[in-house]
Parts: structure tokens; C-alpha cells; sequence
């Protein structure tokens, strides 16, 4: 099956040719979206740091057995990662701390700041609540924007299987934020706003 055009298909043969540049370059661009990945997946930051690191180091060592059409780059790398932070929640069953969303609002005051900070946790703490196929699924689709099509071979389920659990997925996460949304509607315009931001931007 071929995956048509794959723009990371060049690189990826530079980096199989030992193209060192072409390396460091292919890092620089996936590193972020892995470790993103990672992070919301995991809530730990270390251990997404640890996650992020062998997903690339296992693609580096792939780039010479690549078969140009098989898979996307990207999607092939996507897999490895969320299999690797399967393997790490399957190890630990506990709950985790939460780690911080960057919000792009350089002109937010410090209140300001510490709202969105707030809000960011809040939703992340609801995301960590959710079982955790529906909370892959969440991520694939809403942070890492990959298509249904994408996220539903990467978890290897059918696109229905995916959109059920997008579904409930944002269902329970309706319900938990639910009193944060409460809190905007009723709260003050600087408190209420980033909450909009960060539950809208998130598609939620």
C-alpha cells in the first residue's frame, strides 16, 4: 500500500546516506511535535524527554532500511512514540503531575498569565483522566492535528472505532471541564477569556 507524497521522504534517504546536517535537521523539525506528543500523553516531562529521545534515535537507526511508499515519516514516527508511551503507562498505573500548555499570549499580564497558566493545568489534568485510548486519540486528532484516517492506522482500529472514541472522549471531557466553564461564564473578563482560549483552541 502506498502512502503517496511523503515530504520527508528526501530527508529521511540523506539521513540513511549519513548526511549529518540532513540529520540534525530531521531532529530540529520532529523533535517538538514528538516530545508534545509525549508530554500529553505521559504527563511527565522527563519521561517524555526519554520517549521523544528513542523515537528518533529508532528512526535514525530505520533510515537505512526505509522503504520509500510503505509509510509516511511521520506517521511511522507517531506510532513508535505512542507505542513507547503505551509501554511506559502500561509500567506505571499511577497518575501523574501535570505539566504546563504554552499559550501564545505575549501580552497577557501576570494575573493573566497565571489564569491561563491554571486553565492550562485544569485541562490537562481533565485529559489525564480520560482512559487512555480515548485520551491517544484526543491527542492525535486535536494536538498533533493528524487526520482521523491518520490516528485511526496509527492506533491500528477503523475510523468508526476512532470517532467513538473521539466521541466519548470529548463527552467526558465536556463533563469535567464543565465547572471551569461554569467559572467563566459567571467569573471576570480576565479570568474567563484565556478559559474560552484554551478550551475552544483545543477544539474541545
Amino acid at each position: 500500500m502506498t502512502t503517496g507524497f511523503d515530504p520527508d521522504e528526501a530527508q529521511i534517504a540523506a539521513v540513511a546516506r549519513g548526511d549529518a546536517a540532513a540529520t540534525q535537521s530531521l531532529v530540529a523539525r520532529k523533535l517538538p511535535r514528538v516530545l508534545s506528543l509525549a508530554r500529553r500523553l505521559l504527563n511527565d516531562a522527563a519521561e517524555a524527554e526519554d520517549v521523544a529521545q528513542e523515537a528518533l534515535l529508532r528512526l535514525w537507526k530505520q533510515a537505512p532500511l526505509w522503504v520509500p511508499g510503505r509509510a509516511r515519516v511521520d506517521t511511522w514516527l507517531h506510532k513508535v512514540a505512542v507505542n513507547l508511551c503505551y509501554d511506559r503507562l502500561r509500567r506505571r498505573r499511577d497518575t501523574i503531575d501535570h505539566t504546563e500548555i504554552e499559550l501564545a499570549d505575549p501580552s497577557a499580564n501576570p494575573t493573566r498569565r497565571l489564569d491561563q497558566q491554571q486553565m492550562s493545568q485544569t485541562v490537562e489534568s481533565a485529559l489525564a483522566t480520560l482512559p487512555e485510548r480515548q485520551r491517544v486519540a484526543i491527542v492525535l486528532c486535536y494536538y498533533q492535528e493528524l487526520s482521523n484516517i491518520e490516528a485511526a492506522a496509527l492506533m491500528e482500529i477503523s475510523v468508526e472505532a476512532l470517532e467513538s472514541l473521539l466521541s466519548r472522549g470529548r463527552r467526558q471531557l465536556k463533563a469535567t471541564l464543565s465547572e471551569a466553564r461554569g467559572d467563566l461564564i459567571g467569573g471576570s473578563a480576565s479570568s474567563g477569556r484565556p478559559v474560552l482560549k484554551v478550551i475552544q483552541g483545543n477544539k474541545i
